[in-house]
């Protein structure tokens, strides 16, 4: 189900009416509209499903999300409801549908890997919204609809009567959620929003890179993954402000505002003390070491946060005289004698292989680990114990594997992490 591409009305819109559903209120399908592929249901582990009761009811069961998101921080956070339980019904544009799915290669048969890897748990339809038809649906499929999430420019949605305030009149229970580049007002409401640009206007590219290096971007998108996590609390937040007052409401989240509040102890700095923020590397402004050193092999990163840990660190290094030097007794004083003792700590992490120093460190109480690529990332024990690999089955990619995200949830939901989930075949 995590939507192929677009397919005339069937299986899908099926699923969602009263008769087919188990008395849900979803409308029924128009013959002029057509239905994407649904997608895919959650998570599945091959083997049996944790018996039915009351302890496996996840917590957002019953709670119905109009999703009209598109690309990351949007599609994120709803496909997090959608794995705590949440119906997550996504809409998307006939004929190409959500930005990325073009987006690769890679591709899963036709399908975008990008695309797959944060639409999981969602039934996606295709609905022409310049159409007046259209534009009907989306108000019928609201008005029986708990939240509303959409990331368009602010005003757009309000010119088609699908705004707030529209959407109130006809759902005054509903929690409405607008995801924008920069807010519903202000200078630069009108322009795009997209995670690269949020994070250079931010801040965030200032402060990432090497210390004499130009500003980089993040690996991941974290400034879109911010957003898409204070998007998902929001809306917990706004379901449970509903069940209170029995009112719906309006939350706005921007990637710019995501940013800025995830600045934390750099943007305090600067407030507090007109500390300007720079780039460390893999270095931190206010603690030393805290950092990658580079071993025979590969990297390692260290971070001695307080001062007793510095002295394990330099008797695992053989090091104990540099624990006892007088500029490095505190942390204050090591930060303020960063490059003399980042020298001496670097020159004697070379000497010696990856594998041997983590053998070192072992039961330490040292915080430490090595930089894993992504082979080492999904063969790390940790990882593997953790459980954090789902398999889905789709109906045009097959098998695919995604990160599952809610594993921190095992209790909530009454599931096993040693036992597999069952494959949810698609509507």
């Amino acid at each position: 189900m995590l939507g192929g591409r677009n397919r005339r009305c069937g299986g899908l819109w099926r699923s969602l009416c009263p008769a087919a559903a188990g008395g849900s209120a979803w409308p029924r399908c128009p013959r002029a509209l057509s239905a994407a592929s649904p997608s895919s249901g959650g998570g599945a582990r091959s083997g049996g499903a944790p018996p039915a009761g009351a302890s496996n009811v996840k917590p957002l069961d019953g709670v119905k999300i109009l999703d009209l998101t598109r690309v990351l921080a949007g599609p994120f956070a709803t496909m997090n409801l959608g794995d705590l339980g949440a119906e997550v019904i996504k809409v998307e544009r006939p004929g190409a549908g959500d930005d990325t799915r073009a987006w690769g290669p890679p591709f899963a048969g036709t399908e975008s890997v990008y695309f797959l890897s944060v639409n999981r748990n969602k039934k996606s339809i295709a609905i022409n919204m310049k159409d007046s038809k259209g534009v009907k649906l989306i108000r019928e499929l609201a008005a029986v609809s708990d939240v509303f999430v959409e990331n368009y420019i602010p005003g757009k949605l309000a010119e088609m009567g699908l705004g707030y305030e529209d959407i109130k009149k006809i759902a005054p229970h509903i929690v409405y959620c607008s995801i924008t580049g920069y807010g519903q007002t202000g200078p630069m409401v009108q322009r795009g929003g997209y995670d690269s640009i949020a994070a250079a206007v931010s801040g965030l590219m200032h402060i990432t890179g090497h210390e004499d290096g130009e500003p980089v971007r993040p690996g991941v998108a974290m400034t879109d993954l911010a957003t898409g996590l204070y998007t998902y609390g929001a809306i917990m937040a706004g379901l449970l402000q509903r069940y209170k007052t029995g009112k719906g409401l309006h939350i706005d989240c921007n990637l710019l505002s995501s940013q800025v509040a995830c600045l934390t102890h750099v943007a305090a700095n600067y407030l507090n003390c007109k500390i300007e923020g720079k780039r460390w590397g893999t270095a931190h402004g206010s603690i030393v070491p805290y950092q990658a050193f580079k071993t025979k092999d590969g990297y390692l990163v260290v971070g001695a946060g307080n001062d007793q840990q510095f002295v394990t660190v330099c008797k695992i290094l053989n090091l104990t005289e540099v624990s006892k030097d007088s500029r490095y007794k505190t942390n204050t004083l090591r930060v303020q004698n960063r490059k003399e003792l980042i020298d001496i700590l670097s020159a004697r992490f070379s000497e010696k292989a990856t594998m041997e120093w983590l053998q070192l460190f072992e039961g330490s109480g040292v915080p430490y680990g090595p930089i894993n690529n992504m082979q080492q990332v999904f063969s790390d024990p940790q990882v593997l114990h953790n459980g954090l690999v789902m398999e889905i089955i789709h109906p045009t990619a097959g098998r695919i594997v995604v990160p599952d995200g809610m594993v921190g949830f095992t209790h909530i939901f009454g599931e096993k992490r040693t036992e597999n989930r069952k494959h949810q075949k698609p509507a």
